[in-house]
């Protein structure tokens, strides 16, 4: 059996379902748009090199902020920030 693509902290996915209304669960659904944008987190980037993924989910542009551990994704944010969705937007327009 394989390991799981992705993996997160419980406590930070309850925290951020409480505060930004997102279940990292569905924070993974951003990565399977084909027209997903990923992006370096510069600011945030100390000691491990950490990223943002922009992607079509259900309610909208999704945010995800997250980093590599071996193989696998770990996410540690999510949501639906304006900020995102113009990244998005700018990247993908609609002809």
């Amino acid at each position: 059996m394989s390991e799981p693509l992705f993996e997160w902290d419980e406590r930070k996915n309850a925290t951020n379902r409480r505060v930004h209304g997102v279940a990292f669960e569905e924070a993974q659904l951003a990565f399977v748009d084909p027209q997903r944008i990923l992006a370096r987190d510069d600011q945030h980037s100390r000691g491990e090199e950490r990223f943002y993924c922009f992607g079509r989910v259900d309610a909208g542009i999704l945010t995800v902020r997250y980093t590599m551990r071996g193989e696998r994704i770990r996410i540690f944010g999510a949501g639906f920030w304006r900020k995102g969705r113009k990244a998005y937007e700018e990247a993908n327009p609609i002809h």
